[in-house]
């Protein structure tokens, strides 16, 4: 395998990936989104389940970092990872909407940025990125 070949592989399994980040952001988002009706409804118990969904994704996310590749980039979205996990915590405890839509911009943040390495809008980055960010 070539150069060439080995840079055209790589491409298209960083864009698979990419593909698969998205979607488990747009399931923590859905998720979250969800928990905050559920809330408004006053429905403490499926609130706290939805949160409780959105955050197994935001854990499956953090330890499928991918440290070794890119330490910075992994040790960046583990603070976000921990951040986001912690604040829908607080989220949960407080039945705060507020939090919740915090934790939904930052989901909606990294979908995005995802989607353009998905899509090969970013084709520098998107291997870096990718690398450093996860190993699924």
């Amino acid at each position: 395998m070539d150069a060439s070949d080995r840079y055209r592989t790589d491409a298209v399994s960083t864009q698979e990936r990419g593909k698969l980040i998205v979607m488990l952001y747009e399931g923590a988002i859905k998720f979250l989104k969800i928990a905050r009706e559920k809330l408004q409804e006053g429905d403490y118990a499926l609130k706290g389940v939805y949160i409780g969904k959105a955050q197994d994704i935001v854990a499956e996310l953090d330890n499928s970092l991918n440290v070794e590749a890119a330490p910075e980039i992994a040790h960046d979205l583990r603070a976000l990872y921990t951040f986001i996990y912690g604040r829908l915590n607080e989220a949960n405890v407080e039945r705060s909407v507020e939090k919740i839509d915090d934790c939904v911009g930052l989901l909606n943040e990294l979908a995005e940025a995802w989607e353009q390495v998905a899509a090969g809008g970013q084709a520098a980055a998107a291997p870096r990125v990718a690398a450093g960010g996860f190993t699924a």
